[in-house]
């Protein structure tokens, strides 16, 4: 199977990259080549490369990690240049498998932070994508040392990493071997955390989910990507070893997540203290972190979920984080990037054209000291379309609407719809064998949810066609989320629209719309009616408010996607709503 994710059994099966192809279009047209190109550049510039040749060292402790997802984007992508990435990485390994260039001196005396096993589980994974789209190789030689190292070192030991990764590896490396200790390894890493395996630190064992072991946890915590990969490892883990009980677990812990943890774009991670979940409810949009990271992983997890349960609310919640949180990743041109996703910015971002030394900011950068995110943006691009349709015995589903052509098992279908801006979909039958087929498509649960099906013996050329129904609409949030009471949120289909107001335009904390009439459609953008509010200044901010009410006003909304492309900018999702 080439995909990123090949269970053993589940209620979907993925298609992989052979069954999926992209057509121009929304996710047919990102820049994923540019990204792997610009991310090569970026990492031989900034040394992390260089590490590997013996070069003085540069970077964090994990920054080996990152040019192992830039491996594994190259993998998916076909890309040449690995084979020279994988000769520079297999000459630093050592005899016994140990590979990394920060603490070959000092092996494993920092589990807390020192990111060893985190960057084999990148590793790992490049290697099984080199394997699954090219064949064994060097690379492949290279991951099965270090993954026999890992089981050798710890099989018998306490410890896991303070980032979880290398359990959902593991798992993969497990299936595509059938060697047991792979399994068996990724299942003593899972079920020592909590117990617990780790040191205490600054931000509590539960940053990194050492303050419970995972079957007694309801609610995913602490640090945001940690706590996801965390979960997809132990999804892959309860799929393989048939454990319905820890299934379930990492289910009704996603429930939890989703309900009261999460933010409207789909994003994840509410405190920039520890890049990590808050609790439930707390969901301030101005200071949210929702790092592209833990967008990436929230989209793993649905997938994993997705194909284990056939539920597809696991759908929903990708398709929310892919077209609100993943793609706001990228500029436009796929050379500069976020990190960090808030709902709300209230002073314009400075342009950084070398490397920001700050994860946050209101603009996106070329390059950080921390840049994992435009890695996990290239090999998530670069594997996308194993993500969008499963199929079952009776035929394909489509998960995720594009244009594209899905084939399998003899049925070959063509996908045409101008969504996310259209909700016109067409799907014609390309190629069909003589028994009856299933297409099914998933029906976003914004649109009423559930499923449209045809089942039959299809005919060359036949066609089906549904219509999404892509009105604007007005979203206000449960009143628990207190930071955002009294205002409201426009969507249209999957997206969530934001405010933006570059340059010298009117202030965004001035501003109140009307939910009288719904907005008005222009294009890709909408606009809405509002009005200036502008308060008394008689230098102290409390006692009664006096305020007076300006002129009416349109106000452009822009799918937060796109936002910040424009240069520096004030921008905000809930806008208050007039009364």
């Amino acid at each position: 199977m080439v995909s990123p994710v090949a269970p053993s059994s589940g209620a979907l099966t993925p298609l992989g990259l052979p069954g999926v192809r992209l057509l121009p279009g929304f996710w047919g047209s990102q820049p994923t080549q540019t990204i792997i190109d610009h991310c090569y550049t970026w990492m031989e510039r900034v040394g992390w490369i260089g590490n590997f040749a013996g070069e003085p060292r540069r970077g964090r402790e994990f920054s080996d990690s990152e040019v192992y997802k830039l491996m594994e984007a190259m993998a998916w992508a076909g890309d040449p240049r690995i084979e020279e990435l994988t000769r520079v990485v297999a000459a630093a390994q050592e005899a016994d498998g140990y590979l990394n260039t920060k603490w070959p001196g000092a092996r494993y005396t920092d589990l807390e932070w020192g990111h060893e096993l985190y960057c084999y589980g990148h590793l790992i994974q490049a290697g099984i994508a080199r394997k699954r789209t090219h064949g064994e190789d060097e690379l492949w030689d290279v991951v099965r040392r270090a993954a026999d190292h890992v089981c050798a070192t710890f099989m018998e030991g306490t410890e896991v990493c303070g980032h979880p990764e290398i359990e959902m590896a593991l798992v993969e490396l497990y299936r595509e071997t059938g060697a047991e200790r792979y399994l068996e390894m990724a299942r003593r890493f899972v079920e020592r955390r909590g117990l617990p395996a780790l040191a205490d630190i600054e931000f509590g064992r539960a940053y990194y989910q050492d303050d419970l072991p995972v079957r007694r946890a309801e609610v995913f915590r602490g640090h945001a990507v940690r706590a996801l990969y965390l979960a997809c490892g132990v999804v892959d883990l309860a799929v393989e070893t048939g454990d319905k009980e820890l299934l379930e677990t990492v289910e009704r812990q996603w429930e939890r997540t989703v309900a009261r943890r999460t933010y409207l774009t789909g994003g994840m991670g509410s405190r920039h203290s520890g890049e990590a979940f808050g609790d439930d409810y707390e969901l301030p949009p101005d200071r949210a972190y929702n790092e592209t990271c833990a967008g990436v992983a929230s989209v793993m997890l649905a997938h994993r979920l997705l194909l284990a349960t056939g539920d597809p609310r696991y759908a929903d919640l990708a398709e929310r984080t892919l077209y609100n949180v993943v793609a706001a990743g990228p500029a436009l041109d796929g050379k500069s990037f976020f990190y960090a996703n808030p709902l709300q910015v209230r002073v314009p971002g400075e342009k950084v054209e070398g490397v920001s030394p700050r994860a946050e900011g209101g603009l996106r950068a070329p390059w950080r000291e921390v840049s994992c995110c435009p890695t996990n943006l290239a090999r998530t691009f670069a594997s996308l379309p194993a993500y969008l349709a499963t199929a079952d015995e009776r035929g394909i589903h489509v998960q995720h609407i594009t244009p594209s052509v899905i084939g399998h098992d003899g049925l070959r279908v063509r996908v045409s719809t101008g969504y996310p801006w259209s909700g016109s979909v067409t799907l014609t039958v390309e190629e069909a064998p003589a028994d009856p087929r299933r297409i099914t498509v998933r029906v976003p649960g914004w649109a009423g949810g559930g499923r449209h099906e045809w089942e039959r013996s299809w005919q060359q050329g036949e066609e089906v066609r549904l219509d999404i129904p892509m009105s604007p609409r007005w979203v206000r949030a449960d009143p628990r989320v207190d930071a955002v009471r009294g205002c409201v949120a426009v969507e249209r289909g999957p997206l969530v629209y934001c405010a933006e107001s570059p340059g010298d335009a009117p202030l965004l904390s001035q501003i109140e719309v009307s939910t009288a009439t719904p907005p008005v459609e222009r294009g890709p953008s909408l606009e809405v009616a509002a009005r200036h509010v502008v308060a008394e200044d008689d230098g102290w901010p409390y006692g009664e408010a006096r305020t007076e009410q300006g002129e009416p006003m349109v106000l452009w909304l822009v799918p937060y996607h796109r936002w910040g492309n424009r240069g520096p900018a004030t921008m905000r999702v809930w806008l208050p709503e007039a009364r």
